[in-house]
């Protein structure tokens, strides 16, 4: 493809585009080390001198070495010779000594802005909508993003410095070679431009690449966590399905392979092409400088010097233009990391919020709510009203599908609706401020988060505002029954839960599920929403959660979404849903009584219950 391709042209205007990203990149270095930053800037002003005034001490020692040899060792000339020694090893033991000092500044900028980088993408992806995970697109954002935050930062400081190192070396030499004559830097630029093109082109092509096989690296990254995750352990060697994801991601890993190698096989032909071609015109400007000697133009020291700055000043011109090229690429790579800070919430503050209601009076109101999720064509809610008065228990019950989980994201305000509205005592969430609505909720979700902390922190998550006291955990635990696992426990409340981390200890998914209900309860939060509560639980333990819940819960609104009917039963008040709609309301009696839905479903939970009992199993 020529330099005169459309197709090339667009992208490296594209491309182009990205280097706007470049100050703003510089401007996180700066906001995240600033001192650093400022000692780095200066050591670099006096590493790009110090290779020109070797240089031209290299000359001079020639000189002075040739003119002791023509006229004898005199001690004028032995002293100029070795004091221009002299003078060469000092320069070049200080420029080891500031190679070294500047590497450790290097260091510690990149691993400071490293820090920061991976702090804004925290940021990010703790603030961005729960619509955001259902994208697809939205992963390979994040995996791009979080992928590059490991080295790319330390290869932008290094790719900035050299740039400004080499660039001030460059104009010494110029500068040296100059007296020569004015069009040898001309000519040192020439020699580069085809590797600087090259340089171009390929990073172009190699981002597109990346970009374009973003989502099959997040596949390997995918297998390679099923065949090294706890999570999937138990399945892959019942079903033996090892051998099958190892070859999944041996296939993935194969074609990108190939793909990359193909990539840099073109490139690094190209590469020697350019440098065969900047050979050359080293060679022939070589042979002019030895031409200007033979003929009594110059001075051997002259043929030294010109020879070192113009390989120099050669090797520098591509290095600056290898430094740019760098930088070009940094830019493009840190363009994705641009584009994802930069994603909008669409669930955000109003600009003059209503104050979050402290105490709930009225309840909560769903009135003519329509919704459905993003990449879904179906309504999981259409047309959906239901009343849920305050201080009262209500649960939800109903098939999977139906709608129920839905229901506590929209009053979590996850989601907004696409008609209707949720409110709090009559007044729709969407006029709350985000943080105060959900300061007023507590959550049990259905899949909880096993914390790889001690006990006592598991459950202080469920309130970071200020230090929990011991009492307050104690009680959350009691409440949810935990605190009998606890006590069992090495260290108690002090013991490190899950086996992530050598010391841990792993508990059951019904212990899991209680540690998460303490969690909820140490909110104290005025509405209270649990989405399958003891689906962990057996019969006897959930018959004692129950009386737990119901003398916690005095005084809140709770929501309970469950598939156990024996669950449900305690309720002051049931609905049943059905896709996306309440199909029976009533108390447990009522609903009996009624012997529609409910009913059909109690009967049949109850004869499994029996036959389980029969077999001597737990219900």
């Amino acid at each position: 493809m020529s330099s005169n391709d459309p197709t090339t042209i667009s992208r490296l205007r594209q491309g182009g585009q990205k280097l706007s990203y470049l100050p703003r990149a510089l401007g996180l270095a700066w906001t995240a080390a600033r001192g650093w930053a400022i000692a780095q800037l200066c050591l670099l002003v006096i590493q790009g001198l110090l290779p020109a005034t070797l240089v031209y001490l290299t000359k001079l020692f020639v000189d002075n070495l040739t003119l002791a040899i023509r006229e004898g060792a005199t001690s004028a000339n032995v002293r100029a010779v070795a004091w221009t020694a002299v003078f060469i090893g000092a320069l070049t033991l200080l420029s080891q000594v500031l190679s070294g000092i500047e590497q450790m500044i290097r260091s510690a900028l990149a691993e400071n802005l490293q820090d920061h980088i991976f702090s804004l993408i925290h940021q990010k992806s703790v603030s961005v909508d729960l619509a955001f995970y259902e994208q697809p697109e939205y992963f390979d954002h994040l995996h791009r993003a979080r992928d590059e935050a490991t080295h790319r930062p330390s290869e932008l400081i290094g790719h900035v410095a050299s740039l400004l190192r080499n660039g001030i070396t460059l104009l010494a030499m110029g500068a040296v070679l100059a007296r020569y004559g004015y069009w040898l830097p001309l000519v040192l630029l020439v020699s580069t431009l085809p590797a600087f093109y090259v340089v171009l082109r390929f990073t172009l092509k190699s981002h597109e690449w990346r970009r374009r096989r973003t989502t099959e690296q997040r596949r390997a990254w995918y297998f390679d966590w099923l065949l090294t995750s706890a999570e999937t352990a138990g399945e892959l060697r019942l079903f033996s399905l090892g051998d099958y994801f190892q070859r999944r991601f041996t296939e993935v890993r194969e074609r990108l392979r190939r793909e990359r190698l193909r990539l840099d096989l073109r490139m690094h032909s190209a590469e020697l092409a350019a440098s065969l071609l900047a050979l050359a015109i080293t060679a022939g400007a070589l042979l002019w400088m030895v031409w200007r000697v033979m003929h009594e133009r110059g001075t051997l020291g002259d043929l030294v010097l010109f020879y070192q700055a113009f390989n120099q000043g050669q090797g520098l011109m591509r290095s600056l233009l290898d430094n740019v090229g760098q930088l070009y690429a940094s830019s493009l790579f840190l363009g994705d990391l641009f584009e994802y800070l930069e994603l909008d919430a669409k669930i955000t503050s109003p600009e003059q919020p209503a104050e979050a209601p402290s105490v709930l009076r009225v309840g909560v109101t769903f009135d003519a709510v329509t919704f459905r999720y993003q990449n879904s064509a179906r309504f999981t809610l259409k047309d959906f009203s239901l009343t849920i008065p305050a201080n009262q228990v209500t649960a939800i019950v109903g098939s999977n599908g139906a709608g129920k989980s839905t229901l506590l994201k929209l009053l979590c305000r996850f989601y907004d609706p696409q008609a209707g509205h949720v409110s709090f005592d009559g007044i729709d969430v969407r006029e709350y401020r985000v943080e105060e609505l959900r300061r007023i909720i507590t959550v049990l979700f259905q899949t909880n988060v096993h914390y790889s902390t001690t006990a006592r922190e598991n459950i202080a998550f469920g309130d970071v505002s200020e230090p929990a006291a011991h009492e307050a955990i104690e009680s959350a635990a009691i409440a949810s029954g935990a605190n009998v696992t606890i006590e069992r426990l090495p260290k108690a409340y002090d013991t490190l839960l899950g086996n992530w981390f050598p010391g841990g200890t792993e508990l059951s998914v019904g212990e899991w599920q209680r540690i998460a209900l303490a969690r909820a309860f140490l909110r104290r939060s005025q509405l209270i929403l649990l989405d399958e509560p003891t689906s962990a639980m057996d019969p006897w333990a959930e018959s004692d959660w129950l009386n737990r819940l119901f003398e916690t819960a005095r005084g809140h609104t709770v929501v309970m979404v469950t598939h156990r009917l024996t669950t449900a039963r305690r309720a002051d008040v049931i609905h049943v849903m059905e896709q996306g709609r309440i199909i029976e309301s009533g108390s447990h009696e009522e609903l009996l009584a009624l012997g529609g839905r409910y009913a059909s479903s109690w009967r049949d939970q109850m004869l499994k219950s029996e036959e389980s009992r029969s077999r001597g199993q737990p219900a």
